[in-house]
């Protein structure tokens, strides 16, 4: 048994692996040699997640062998089921009188065609591994038409192909009403023409980026005006904070040389009231203790991800960043157990087991719930979005013997690396009162005005993402997104340290939640504005779409919110330890 799991697992990295660092053909061709075009999937067009296997239409292949492609891990979890469309294309070889095959169409098979082409259903093919789109049909007034023949140009350098356009035409009518005699005959045909070209092939895939919308002056703007808030924001903190925390010192040391009824005179208020609790374990530390631990995971995820994606231009293959999405977090899962594991047992934890297997299970269960859901939508409607129950075999055996143990080594390590608090001041065995405050300093008001800050510097990349996702655009200025995300942590740092500074400065020491949800609360706000883009920006409809865009959208602030959370935390955790190990506690 043992070694048909190491066998499996096995398998499943050599996937990753592949599928993450390799293409599967050179690209090269010899004259007469067979060019593959490959179906994908159909559906329709203001649905683009809503996709079914081709053949889900009547549609009919060509006489070559059928047999469906190879899929990475990444192109089964995306749905993608491509198929060999039977079309006798040879390289360099023109053809303008292709027959693909002929199809006899009964009434149902006109009903399902009317209604694809009334709701705009829309198919895509990969030739070479390039990627066409074109409608099933159209309709001029009030008769539909289907296409019949589609023109392959295709442009090639030297033995490689650099571009092609299809395009289709031969309208066939299909008839408004049906009946049980209803039967027509079809011809689907094709031609092909092959043109050279000067373009080289490290070019080839530039006409699908759209750098009129990614690049225009508004993306640019919007990275200077965020970069400018960065500047600003953090001198802001600086400036204010260490002034303010000099004037804080001067009084408190003032303080210390008074005599003891001349002291209890004074005017004792502020942060040096709660050094007796400010370093007190927080409430549900298990769970805080996971978001940590997931959250040091995500960050440095994230970054490797965008960086692997600028050197390796993974938005130029079919699923792959998905697929290194998910090599590279199984990797990294130490760091989620070494940080939950050090956090746990720096309070002084002692259900060590069950925490860490909250931080293992957290993050891949909250994406296992919201897949099931999304997947049970999708196998009602026979969506080719359906996770396979291989595929899912395969995620579980990748958690079973990779990210659990990594994330028990990584928790056990971090678990005897922080043996024993190292905390600046003592915990009093009483937790002090928390006394009444201003409304700016109660602790959901600084979490909801914190979030605003970190939300509007990537308010605009935030748009231009989801255009890019929800949309047929190839989001491809990770340089962009690499500059954003580092000004997104800086500002979340900023942010989290004042309205810590001003919880504290209130006397309350519940900092801890404050300054995890202050931070994280930007992706309150991302899936707000996911509501409204939904509502105002698409032409989405029907329970499957509107669950996967939740769905998926929610999973992914989710994730952002643990991401912001734990950098707002851990730099609230800094500055504290500053700020106490400066003053003099009696």
């Amino acid at each position: 048994m043992m070694r048909k799991a190491r066998l499996l697992v096995a398998i499943v990295l050599l996937s990753i692996a592949a599928g993450a660092h390799a293409d599967e053909h050179s690209h090269k061709y010899e004259k007469g040699e067979e060019v593959v075009v490959w179906m994908n999937t159909v559906g329709p067009y203001d649905n683009l997640q809503e996709t079914y296997e081709f053949l889900f239409l009547p549609f009919c292949l060509g006489s070559t062998e059928i047999h469906h492609h190879h899929e990475t891990l990444g192109e089964a979890l995306l749905g993608v089921q491509l198929v060999n469309s039977g079309l006798d294309i040879k390289f360099r070889e023109n053809n303008n009188k292709g027959k693909m095959c002929t199809r006899k169409l009964n009434a149902d098979d006109v009903r399902l065609f009317r209604h694809a082409i009334l709701n705009k259903y829309w198919y895509q093919m990969f030739l070479d591994d390039l990627p066409a789109w074109d409608y099933v049909g159209t309709i001029e007034g009030e008769n539909m038409y289907l296409f019949t023949h589609k023109s392959f140009r295709i442009a090639y350098n030297d033995d490689k192909i650099i571009e092609y356009n299809m395009t289709s035409s031969k309208k066939f009518p299909l008839p408004a009403k049906t009946d049980t005699s209803t039967e027509l005959t079809v011809p689907f045909t094709y031609s092909v023409e092959f043109i050279p070209t000067t373009q080289s092939f490290a070019t080839r895939f530039n006409r699908y980026l759209d750098q009129d919308f990614f690049e225009h002056k508004i993306h640019w703007f919007s990275i200077f005006n965020s970069f400018m808030m960065v500047i600003f924001l953090s001198g802001l903190v600086s400036i204010i904070l260490l002034r303010t925390l000099r004037r804080d010192y001067a009084r408190y040391d003032r303080e210390e040389g008074l005599l003891d009824l001349d002291r209890d005179l004074g005017d004792e208020y502020g942060w040096k009231l709660v050094h007796g609790d400010v370093f007190r374990a927080p409430t549900r530390l298990a769970l805080l203790s996971a978001f940590i631990g997931t959250g040091v995971q995500l960050c440095v995820l994230s970054i490797c991800v965008i960086l692997y994606t600028i050197l390796g231009d993974l938005y130029l293959e079919r699923a792959t960043m998905l697929t290194a999405t998910i090599f590279i977090y199984a990797l990294t899962s130490m760091l989620s157990g070494y940080s939950s594991g050090s956090f746990y047992n720096k309070y002084g934890g002692k259900n060590w087991v069950s925490t860490m297997l909250m931080t293992a299970t957290l993050w891949p269960g909250t994406v296992s719930l919201v897949a099931f859901i999304v997947n049970f939508a999708a196998i009602s409607i026979t969506s080719s979005r359906a996770i396979p129950f291989g595929t899912m075999m395969a995620i579980l055996a990748i958690w079973l013997f990779l990210i659990f143990p990594l994330t028990l080594v990584g928790y056990v390590i971090g678990r005897n690396f922080r043996k024993a608090p190292d905390f600046p001041c003592r915990v009093n065995p009483i937790p002090r009162p928390i006394p009444d405050k201003l409304w700016y300093a109660e602790p959901p008001v600084l979490v909801a005005l914190a979030g605003l800050f970190p939300f509007g510097s990537i308010f605009i990349e935030i748009y231009f993402v989801f255009q890019s996702f929800w949309s047929i655009k190839i989001y491809y200025v990770y340089g962009f997104m690499l500059l954003v995300f580092v000004m997104l942590i800086v500002v979340t740092a900023c942010v989290s340290i004042v309205s810590t500074y001003l919880l504290l400065n209130s006397e309350d020491h519940r900092w801890h939640w404050t300054s995890f949800m202050s931070s994280g609360f930007s992706a309150v706000y991302v899936f707000l504005y996911s509501i409204y883009y939904f509502v105002y920006r698409t032409k989405m409809y029907g329970y499957f779409q509107t669950s996967w865009y939740f769905g998926y959208t929610g999973l992914v602030c989710f994730g952002l919110l643990i991401l912001l959370g734990t950098v707002g935390h851990l730099a609230a955790e800094r500055f504290i330890r500053r700020i106490y190990r400066n003053v003099k506690i009696d």
